[in-house]
């Protein structure tokens, strides 16, 4: 056996490693089966073995929700970078920095306007791939902005929640962002502006106990991760045994949390039939 383990497996992985570079395969989350990069992408990043939706990027929810070519992204305004000197491993600095570097973004939010099957609206995707899609002030503000672009525009505004919630870093302002946003959706609806909110997995914390939950309609993907504390905070604070999958998309569907649970594949043509309804424009798909 030592043979094997120690002369013949070190030479078969190193001779995968030489002939098989780390980027061209993942692992599902659910069903840890081994997929191609590649064709996962082509599949909406949805395993093919089990049906699990993994997560996505900004750049990927942008291309897979609007017209081909047909979305333009707004520069969202800027806010002062740390306004509480916060440090606690690293400075907050550094860590924006390096979220900035690896996603490619500036904030936990992007917004952009085009059109979905030839309807107009007005698309936020928040990025769990910068600082887990947490909530601090320059997220308010990329909010606000996507409220106000939808007033002017007089079109729909859609909203792609992912996030672990506020942002420590910066503690009390991250927490004001609830009612900032909070009264940005009332401007909405006393404009008459549908606003549909789009739950991805995961959407917890003070996003769900603000604009998340006040939506028109409200859509899910599929065993989506949705609610304020974590399963064994509650079941630690209530000292009672929860349903299983009490905070999954289908268990608020039954309960009437949500309106509906959507696959991704299905999702562009889901939102522009419920654009044409809402917005009376009388061009429905099939």
């Amino acid at each position: 056996m030592s043979w094997l383990t120690e002369y013949v497996r070190p030479r078969i992985q190193g001779f995968l490693k030489k002939d098989i570079p780390d980027n061209l395969w993942t692992n599902c989350d659910a069903c840890d089966q081994m997929l191609l990069i590649k064709d996962l992408q082509k599949n909406m990043n949805i395993c093919p073995h089990c049906g699990h939706h993994m997560r996505a990027s900004v750049k990927q929810r942008l291309e897979w929700t609007f017209d081909q070519d047909s979305y333009t992204c707004i520069e969202l305004p800027k806010m002062p970078v740390d306004p509480l000197n916060f440090r606690d491993k690293k400075r907050y600095t550094d860590r924006l920095k390096e979220n900035r570097a690896k996603s490619q973004l500036e904030e936990s939010i992007a917004v952009a306007h085009g059109t979905i099957l030839e309807q107009k609206a007005v698309v936020a995707v928040m990025a769990f791939e910068f600082m887990a899609g947490t909530m601090g002030a320059a997220f308010g503000e990329g909010f606000l902005a996507a409220t106000r672009l939808a007033l002017l525009q007089q079109s729909p505004l859609i909203i792609f929640t992912a996030s672990g919630g506020a942002r420590m870093q910066e503690g009390m302002i991250s927490l004001m962002q609830m009612p900032r946003t909070v009264i940005a959706v009332e401007m909405l609806k006393e404009a008459k502006i549908p606003y549909i909110v789009v739950f991805t997995n995961p959407t917890t914390g003070g996003v769900t106990a603000s604009f998340a939950m006040l939506g028109d309609i409200h859509i899910a993907e599929p065993n989506a991760l949705i609610g304020f504390a974590g399963p064994r905070v509650i079941e630690n604070t209530v000292h009672e045994k929860l349903p299983e999958g009490f905070q999954r998309s289908e268990y608020l569907l039954d309960h009437g949390m949500i309106d509906m649970v959507i696959k991704r594949t299905d999702m562009r043509e889901t939102l522009a039939n419920l654009i044409s309804l809402l917005c009376n424009t009388n061009t429905q798909t099939s």
